[in-house]
């Protein structure tokens, strides 16, 4: 079974592929001019699609039947893999949210700007993490001052 993070890319690399072919964003354009947009609304849109049918595959498993393992470390085995892939679509559920918030921005004209300082946070960065809200630089600060509040 994928770990979390694993799935993640993988239906984000299944959402990129599904998006026609021909157009990638890139920087000799203005930065978030209306086809980058639509490239990055498409992606999300696709990536969203992509997690409601990975989740409804998991509900359909867990339908079409209860775990019936004869042997006690197999059963065990089998409701430690549905406790991790229950956990991957919970985690998926929270990514929906945030893509909804990605085309919210989009359609107010604030997508691909920090939320903290404003600047473009750079298409290779939407590219790989289309639901990011921060560049680089102001995600990395906000991590250090998230890590000394933990620390204290």
């Amino acid at each position: 079974m994928a770990t979390a993070a694993t799935d993640d890319i993988d239906i984000l690399a299944k959402a990129k592929r599904m998006l026609p072919p021909g157009y990638v964003p890139s920087d000799g354009e203005e930065y978030m001019c209306e086809q980058q947009q639509n490239y990055f609304r498409m992606l999300l849109i696709e990536w969203k699609r992509s997690i409601h049918d990975a989740a409804d595959q998991t509900l359909q498993s867990l339908q079409d039947g209860p775990i019936r393992e004869a042997d006690l470390n197999d059963r065990a085995s089998s409701e430690t893999d549905w406790g991790i892939e229950l956990r991957t679509r919970d985690r998926q559920r929270k990514l929906v949210s945030k893509i909804d918030s990605a085309l919210r921005r989009i359609d107010e004209g604030e997508y691909g700007y920090c939320e903290v300082t404003g600047d473009p946070i750079g298409l290779k960065r939407l590219i790989a993490r289309p639901v990011a809200t921060m560049t680089v630089e102001a995600q990395e600060a906000h991590e250090r001052k998230e890590k000394i509040s933990r620390d204290d």
